[in-house]
């Protein structure tokens, strides 16, 4: 078969402990031996450290965008793409970059999204509070119900996409309810989306999401996005 692009955004900001582990997971052999031609994207969001630097070793293709926000640094590189297949994964090594190839067959199978799945998986002890994990399942039940589509997982940092739906993506967020603002749009144009179950490891680097204030947050984009016009 003809060879097929793939592109994997990783919006890292102050990452040096674990991003090149979250690089060398990645499958990128498996993938080209299957025809594909991979490409690595780290997105440094401001970093004070190494991120930038270990990620060039690595060899990643480096995009600086110079204003914080995760939604600001997806979104710089939605913009620098054109590519068959898009995947996000989070800089922390929570999210097993190891089930990227069976979500690439989930999106080759015809689905447009395929979201990998925390809720449905295997969460490591410590890696997620109670809190946190009621939570998660209230913001993906408000979504669901909003939307009129079934999501386990709304604040997942792994993602793949097919290159045409990242496309019609005008991202507007700016932080942490980028996960909302992706689930909405994609939602609101019919999209296919698909689940699969993954494993969820412990962070290793204090966490940057703050539950109470982003939580309200990503539950407002939600009602927002909603019941926008266009």
């Amino acid at each position: 078969m003809p060879e097929k692009d793939i592109c994997i955004i990783i919006p890292a900001l102050n990452e040096e402990e674990t991003i090149a582990k979250v690089i060398d997971e990645i499958p990128k052999e498996i993938m080209e031996d299957s025809g594909y031609r991979v490409e690595i994207i780290v997105v440094d969001n401001d970093s004070t450290d190494r991120t930038k630097q270990i990620a060039e070793e690595k060899g990643a293709k480096v995009i600086l965008e110079p204003v914080r926000g995760k939604g600001r640094a997806i979104a710089a590189a939605f913009r620098s793409i054109n590519k068959d297949f898009v995947f996000i994964l989070d800089a922390d090594y929570t999210y097993p970059a190891t089930y990227m190839p069976e979500m690439l067959q989930v999106l080759e199978e015809g689905y447009d999204v395929v979201l990998g799945s925390r809720l449905k998986g295997q969460i490591e002890k410590g890696a997620m509070t109670r809190f946190n994990l009621v939570g998660n399942h209230l913001l993906a039940l408000l979504a669901s119900i909003l939307y009129g589509t079934k999501i386990s997982d709304l604040c997942t940092g792994c993602w793949g996409f097919r290159g045409a739906v990242v496309k019609d993506i005008k991202l507007d967020a700016v932080g942490f309810e980028l996960e909302a603002d992706l689930f909405c749009q994609i939602a609101k144009k019919g999209c296919r989306i698909a689940e699969v179950p993954i494993s969820y490891r412990r962070r290793a680097t204090p966490p940057k999401l703050r539950s109470m204030r982003d939580g309200f947050t990503i539950g407002r984009t939600l009602i927002r996005q909603r019941f926008r016009r266009g």
